[in-house]
């Protein structure tokens, strides 16, 4: 149900993604994330909704998108967590309803945060993608261990 891929990318491609979303030129929103005790807040970019790109940097991402099997692109999000004392687990959720889409989540860098599943947990690896059905229950993590978790969600429909 999960399949895991560890390296995916190139190292130079990994590496220039992290440098830009990294850096000054790089523009966060924040948005709050609901668990069972109160709201998380975290920093988002979209790079891709409403069936159009929707950022400057678009193409910083189009090698990861080229190695997918995308048939119809439907979101392209980046989530950054601040660390926090605790890990904190957010509620459970599904990026769609749709049977026949699919979500892959790249983690942009190596922390002790996780992405839940009902029956198993997925820690935080850099440049491993896991991709799984958009309908499936998940949520994500915050992390103790470094400054922040940057993971990069890509939910799309596939051939």
């Amino acid at each position: 149900m999960i399949d895991i891929k560890k390296d995916f990318l190139k190292k130079q491609d990994i590496k220039k993604l992290n440098d830009l979303v990294l850096s000054n030129l790089f523009e966060w929103f924040i948005q709050g994330v609901y668990d069972d005790n109160d709201t998380h807040r975290q920093f988002v970019h979209i790079f891709y909704k409403n069936d159009k790109p929707s950022s400057y940097h678009f193409t910083v991402i189009r090698p990861l998108l080229d190695k997918l099997n995308i048939k119809r692109l439907i979101r392209v999000k980046l989530n950054l967590l601040t660390k926090t004392p605790e890990i904190i687990e957010h509620d459970y959720h599904q990026d769609t309803e749709s049977s026949n889409a699919l979500t892959s989540i790249l983690y942009l860098n190596t922390n002790n945060g996780y992405t839940r599943f009902k029956d198993q947990n997925v820690k935080s690896e850099e440049n491993t993608l896991i991709t799984f059905p958009s309908a499936t229950f998940h949520s994500g993590t915050t992390c103790t261990d470094q400054d922040f978790r940057l993971v990069l969600n890509v939910v799309y429909e596939a051939f």
